[in-house]
């Protein structure tokens, strides 16, 4: 008889931010596939076992937890953040769809956790407060010219942007590239964020108007969320600022 697989979302890093429902999960797990520093947060018992993986070994990571839940054993293939945004959720139902036919079986469900533009926005104020998207600027899976004509329209109907995995030294140039594309669609003092770590006490907040923007403010750890025309930045003597995207179309200007 098959077992169970989690999909887990265990939030940004903070665990404050890990939901009781990651938590049950969590606890009930047998064995745990991951990567290794998303592993490392965990508070694991003695008869819990971690199956560590590199990061770009998605779809074997979940492979290898089907096969295992396939036994018996109660299974979680664990993300940072949401399983289901730019993770391991897609991967886990990618390899059901084309692996053994006996993988369909198995019960399977996705537990979502907070993802690193919601943990970032709320540093920061609302700048997700209206229409917005998210997009990964890795081109590993899919060509520049369709994150090029992505960024493109999504900037001309006038969304906020969150742009996932930003920048690393395997692609040290497409944030630069997409600033550019930017700034030939948006007024240059629109916000640009720099949500690095959320909730970790490494976590480093920048805003910059966009005409300072540089992709060197950003890393892997980083979440980069480009305001609209729209965004808006409140000064405040004392506290840092907050910026907000407002709910209707027309506030008066900055």
């Amino acid at each position: 008889m098959s077992g169970k697989l989690f999909v887990i979302g265990t939030g940004p890093g903070n665990p404050d931010q890990t939901t009781p429902q990651a938590l049950a999960a969590i606890s009930e797990a047998s064995d745990f596939f991951g990567y290794k520093p998303y592993l490392d947060r965990l508070n694991l018992r003695e008869d819990q076992t971690r199956h560590a993986s590199d990061n770009r070994e998605e779809l074997a990571r979940a492979s290898a937890a089907l096969d295992l839940a396939l036994t018996g054993r109660t299974v979680a293939v664990v993300s940072g953040g949401d399983p289901g945004v730019f993770a391991m959720a897609a991967a886990v139902c990618e390899a059901v769809q084309h692996g053994r036919p006996e993988w369909r079986s198995i019960n399977i469900e996705i537990v979502p956790g907070i993802t690193a533009m919601l943990a970032v926005a709320a540093r920061l104020g609302a700048p997700l407060g209206h229409d917005f998207c998210a997009m990964s600027l890795s081109d590993n899976l899919k060509p520049w010219d369709v994150i090029e004509a992505r960024l493109k329209a999504a900037v001309t109907a006038g969304f906020v942007i969150a742009l996932y995995n930003p920048i690393s030294r395997a692609r040290p140039w497409q944030l630069g590239r997409a600033f550019e594309i930017v700034a030939k669609l948006l007024p240059p003092a629109t916000p640009i964020m720099f949500g690095r770590a959320a909730g970790r006490p490494d976590e480093q907040m920048l805003v910059a108007p966009l005409r300072e923007a540089q992709a060197a403010m950003a890393d892997m750890a980083t979440c980069v969320i480009i305001g609209s025309a729209e965004t808006r930045i409140i000064e405040r003597e004392g506290h840092v600022p907050l910026v907000y995207s407002p709910r209707s179309i027309g506030s008066p200007a900055r």
